[in-house]
This record gives C-alpha cells, structure tokens and sequence, in this order.
C-alpha cells in the first residue's frame, strides 16, 4: 500500500523508470498512431484519469508535439509499457519531443507549443503505460499498406503473366466458384479484367502449352490466401480500435476497480504474425516471376534477363539476385513472434505476447514486399515492350505506361539502382495501381 502523500510521486517514477526503450525512433506517423490510440482508450472512461490528460493528449497531437519513442524494449504484454513510458514522459515535461522538425528537450517542445506539462495524480502514470497501443498502431498502418500491396500484387502479377506468354484461362469465374473462397475469387476477377483484350494472349491462344507454372496460374490461390491473412489481421485491429486495454479498470457505474489482462498483445501478435506470412507469400511468388522474366530457359523467347543485345549487357539479371535477397528477408521476418515468450518481472509476467516485436517484423515486411512488387512491375514493363507490337490488356498497358512515364527502357546497361528506386516510389505513390483502375475501373 502507497500512502496518499506518496501516490503523486510513485505515478512520475512509474513514468520515469518505465521509459527505458532503445533502438530508432518510430517515425511521426506511428508517433502519431500510438498517441491518438491512447488518448481514445484513455477517453473512454474507464481508465481513471482526469478529462485533462486526455486534453494534453490530443492538444500535443493537433500542434505538432511528438515525443520521441525508441522503437524497441515492448514484450507486448502488461500494454506496450516501455514505449507508452517515452509518450508519458513527454506529457510531464521528460525527455524528448519533435518540434518543428527538431529533435529537442520534451520540456522544450511542449513550452514552444504553448502546452503546460501534466503533474499526474493517482492512476495516471499506470494508465498511461499501460495498453496495446504500439502494437495497434504500427498495425494498423501496416495492414493498410498490406491492402495497397496486394492490388499491385495482382497489377503486377497480370503483367507478368502477359509477358510470358500465360493465358488467363485459369481465372475463369467457373473454376474459382468450385472453390469459394472470396480473396481467391477477388484475385481471379481482377486477373481477368487486367488482362482482357490482350491482343498478346489472343496470339498464342491456341498454342500447344497445357497450363502454365504455378506462379501464373495459382495467383488467385496464393495472392488471395495473402489477402485472408490481411482481412484477418485487420479484423483484430478493428476491434482493438475500440477497445480499452489498461489494467485496471475503473467501472465507476458500479463502483468497483478490477485488475485483469486486457494489456496482453496475444491476439495482436498472431495477427501480425499472419499479416507477416501474407507478405512473405505475395513476395515470394512475386520473385518467381521475377525469375522467370529474365530466365532465358523460361521467359518464353525474350532476351536473357531482358537485355536487348547480349554480351557487353547483363540487363537485368541483377535485380533478380536483389528479389531474391529480399525474399530471403521476408521468410525470417515471417518467422512467428507471438509464440516465443520471454518471462518477465520477477515470473509475475511469466507468458509475454511478444507482439510489439510482431509488429516491428510485420512492418519492416510491409517494406520489404513493396520493393519485390516494384522490381516485378520494372520487369514486367520491359518485358511487355519487347512483345511489340502484340499489345497487352487493357490494364496491364496502363501499368506497363505508368512505369513508363518515369522510368524509360532499358536499351543498354546504366545504373540498376535508379531504376531500383524509380520503381520503388511508383509502388509507394500507387502509381501503376491508380493508372491501371483508370482504364479498368477499382480493382477488387
């Protein structure tokens, strides 16, 4: 028991000693995530804190006030504590904030703008140490990014299918009813719509090939169970987004404090987990195709690794090798972490979520699986301009010009990486996906 006298001072050392993350700040937008999702949690009146710190909360987030939160030091269980304690730390006036672009002094930020610190009362530290916060917030970010990856997944994937010579017989809405799972068949429309017309398909529709490899045939299969473990993980966050996860609960309707576990991350780091897994799948069939593009055993006629005139050029045969690196990435981070507890604070804490190393993992994927994506629609689009003058579908044209506009054929060797990014900040700006949905309509 804490006398009274002491409960203000035991509420500053919880923040103080609880502030113990390390590693790269989060960046301002997950800053930013995990301040608006604490202060709704905290809004929600069961966590026993006065209206003000909520006010502190949201008046830092309208004026540009953003603690500086290290990344790592979260077991995501009993909430994201020691990232929550940077966020805590700011409101009173500790450690350090972003203001106006500067790193400076938390005391500093909040003075500048014009936000007096909080001096917590009894409660008030616990409830804001405690939640799921980080978890949630790189989480959700992550899952929206993962929803973008996935329509260029399948942008991408049309293309490539058209460039070597794939029919799209195997997304026929007949098939996919037999088996009706609603990504796998979303996949399939959109497969079908990108490629209709292709005047390259109508050229060999007759062809004597039977069926086609797996990572052009199966892409409804694989690219939508990629999508079930997106729509899953975004079931859990949109439900976390309503909750209270503090510990313990006030109901102040019936007058009682009950401690309980509603800080445990355990359902939040499967769902990462699994969001991590999706990603790893759409990037490792996205590199197969890769593969096959540049693959003289494979690409179906094209020039070895699609450059021009053999010899003194080697094309792009590196960019491959770099998929393939990145791929090699994406299995480890699709390792699970939510399964792999570390007992904490004296065995009182003996099974740990681990989810805030989830979603650390799940967000790092999202990036990673963007620049797979992006090296596919590179290729994709050199490969299809070699196909002239057999023309592909509607919307795969539209993609193929919208690397177009940026990045010029390749005719002869020059700096890979430019390309390399050039094709990244397409996927990153939705370019190739927006210009196909312009000549196609929204994809599924």
């Amino acid at each position: 028991m804490i006398p009274p006298a002491e409960r203000a001072a035991l509420q500053r050392n919880l923040v103080l000693s609880h502030a113990g993350g390390v590693g790269p700040a989060l960046a301002e937008a997950e800053t930013r995530a995990l301040m608006l999702l604490l202060a709704a949690s905290l809004a929600r009146g069961a966590s026993g804190v006065r209206p003000s710190v909520v006010e502190t909360l949201v008046t830092c987030l309208n004026r540009g006030v953003h603690p500086v939160v290290p990344e790592q030091g979260s077991v995501g269980s009993s909430g994201d504590l020691a990232p929550l304690a940077h966020v805590a730390a700011c409101l009173i006036g500790e450690g350090e904030a972003m203001s106006d672009g500067r790193r400076v002094s938390a005391r500093e930020a909040l003075q500048a703008a014009g936000v007096r610190p909080l001096a917590l009362e009894t409660k008030e530290g616990l409830a804001l140490l405690n939640g799921t916060h980080l978890m949630a917030g790189l989480g959700v970010l992550a899952v929206l990014d993962a929803g973008r990856l996935a329509r260029l997944a399948d942008v991408a994937g049309a293309m490539s299918l058209e460039a070597l010579m794939g029919t799209n017989a195997a997304f026929d809405a007949r098939i996919h009813a037999l088996r009706p799972h609603p990504t796998q068949q979303a996949v399939a429309a959109n497969l079908r719509r990108l490629t209709a017309a292709s005047g390259i398909i109508e050229s060999h529709r007759d062809c004597t090939r039977v069926q086609d490899a797996y990572s052009l045939r199966c892409m409804p299969q694989v690219h939508g169970s990629a999508r079930a473990a997106f729509d899953f993980a975004g079931g859990v966050l949109g439900r976390e987004l309503g909750a209270v996860s503090d510990n313990p609960l006030v109901f102040a309707d019936d007058g009682v404090v009950l401690s309980g576990g509603n800080f445990h991350g355990e359902v939040l780091g499967l769902a990462l987990d699994t969001l991590a897994m999706g990603l790893a799948q759409l990037g490792g069939i996205s590199e197969r195709r890769i593969d096959r593009l540049v693959n003289p055993l494979t690409n179906e006629g094209l020039p070895p690794f699609l450059a021009p005139s053999g010899g003194i050029n080697s094309g792009y045969m590196i960019a491959q090798y770099t998929a393939a690196a990145l791929v090699g990435e994406l299995r480890t981070l699709a390792h699970p972490a939510c399964v792999d507890s570390i007992p904490t604070s004296g065995l009182q804490e003996d099974y740990n979520a681990m989810g805030g190393g989830a979603a650390l993992k799940a967000r790092r994927a999202v990036g990673v699986a963007r620049q797979v994506l992006a090296i596919e629609a590179l290729l994709a689009a050199q490969a299809l301009d070699l196909r002239a003058p057999l023309a592909p579908g509607q919307g795969s044209r539209a993609a193929r010009d919208a690397v177009r506009r940026r990045i010029p054929p390749l005719t002869a060797d020059r700096y890979l990486k430019a390309d390399l990014d050039a094709a990244l900040a397409l996927a990153e700006d939705g370019s190739v996906v927006t210009a196909a949905e312009a000549a196609i309509g929204s994809l599924e």
